[in-house]
This record gives C-alpha cells, structure tokens and sequence, in this order.
C-alpha cells in the first residue's frame, strides 16, 4: 500500500468560524449544536441561510420539535433572527418554505447578556437592602 500524506486543506473553503464569546453567553449544548450548523451553512457574505428543521436536525441528531425549540432559544439570545418564506409551486399555488435565518452580530448578543446579568444583580442587591432593613426593624421592636 503506497503511503499517501494528508491533502492541504483550504481553510477558507473547509472551515467556518465559531466566536470565542459564544462560550460565554451560556448555551445549552443543543443550542450550540445548531448555532453552529447554522454558521456551517451561512453565506459568509450575506449572513443568512435557510435551512429546514429537518436537514438541521439531521445534521446534529436531533428531531425537528428539538431544533425548533433550540431556534427559538437563539432567536430570544439575539444570536439569529428568522423570517418566514413563500415558495411558489408549479401549480401556481403559494406554500410556507423555510425559515430564513440571519445570524446577528455576537456583540448584539453579548450586550443583551450582560444587561440581564446587571438586571439580576440589581434585583438581588434590592433583595438584600430590604432583607437588611427589616431585620433591623425587627430587632429595633424586640429592644423596645
């Protein structure tokens, strides 16, 4: 058997970039999966793809209600942002197509991220100052 060396890849061509910062935001692992098959299939000059559920869900193991599910926790993340199609048959008749997927830019993301961390930060300090507060007014009555 003749010894054949690994081929060259082009990286251009046989790789997609994944944002480091997409570790940060919290994903679930199914979340991730499809994010990042979306990236795979992306127009890297228009940012958008528009596959089905199923072709998705076959691509990461997943039934389409789970890649629905995973779409709609992206969509809340502001990673992606959807929009429905038409497509016209040869009848003339009009049916739903895919969804259109647009993959957003991670900052947008990550702004949203860190504003619902300050929110709950905000909400825990409030829970503490009012904690403090009555437990200062219950040990002011009991000295009385």
């Amino acid at each position: 058997m003749k010894y054949k060396p690994w081929s060259k890849r082009n990286p251009v061509k046989n790789y997609f970039q994944l944002p480091n910062e997409i570790f940060l935001l919290g994903l679930s692992p199914g979340a991730l999966a499809v994010y990042s098959y979306l990236l795979y299939c992306e127009n890297r000059s228009t940012y958008q793809c528009w596959p089905s559920y199923k072709t998705i869900g076959k691509a990461v193991r997943m039934s389409a209600n789970t890649v629905r599910k995973y779409v709609c926790e992206l969509e809340e993340r502001q990673l992606i942002s959807t929009e429905s199609t038409t497509v016209t048959t040869r009848d003339g008749l009009k049916r739903n197509g895919n969804l259109l997927y647009t993959i957003r830019p991670i900052q947008l993301a990550l702004d949203q991220f860190y504003d619902q961390q300050m929110a709950q930060m905000d909400v825990a300090a409030e829970r503490q100052r009012v904690t403090k507060t009555l437990a200062l007014r219950s040990d002011n009555r009991g000295s009385v």
